[in-house]
């Protein structure tokens, strides 16, 4: 099976000239949900995870999933003020405007062992919001992982110091 082929192209989403890659297909299918979370435990080896940061909102979706298989505590990164306890922010610039981020300041620990995942990685803006934020409270990043790598837009260049996996590329 591949996962490839429960990618869907929006084209002009959310604006014009924007390709966005839709997963809901991938979503509604469950041998493709459990071959997608198959791709990314395997993408991470045997690498020890505290916590599992999860990306509004369609990082949530494979990031509880992620958590749960790996045993390991799941934080929600949101907009702002969506959040109910104390936060700190980060502002960042996408592919189409700018956006901020936010996380519980007691979501992860000093040496906590960090995976952060996301649907996409296009720019490279957000997930360099979120690795930021992490840092800031302590955690170590091991990994940051994505179902999709846009890799014509370059991100990765953006947090090359992390290791990136994403078992598909454009």
């Amino acid at each position: 099976m591949s996962i490839e082929n429960y990618i869907r192209d929006i084209q002009d989403f959310p604006k014009p000239g924007i390709g966005f890659k839709d997963i809901t297909p991938l979503l509604a299918n469950p041998e493709a949900t459990k071959e997608c979370l198959d791709l990314l435990i395997k993408g991470l080896g045997d690498k020890k995870i505290d916590k599992v940061v999860g990306v509004e909102s369609r990082g949530f979706f494979f990031g509880t999933l992620l958590a749960e298989k790996l045993k390991a505590g799941f934080v929600p990164v949101r907009k702002p003020n969506k959040l109910p306890f104390e936060t700190i922010s980060a502002t960042y610039a996408l592919e189409y405007g700018t956006d901020t981020l936010e996380i519980h300041t007691d979501a992860i620990q000093k040496g906590d062992k960090v995976l952060i995942h996301d649907d996409v990685l296009a720019t490279g803006g957000t997930v360099k919001a979120v690795c930021e934020l992490v840092e800031r409270l302590g955690g170590e990043i091991v990994q940051c992982n994505f179902i999709m790598e846009l890799a014509f837009l370059n991100g990765k260049d953006k947090i090359k110091q992390f290791e990136v996996y994403a078992p598909l590329k454009y």
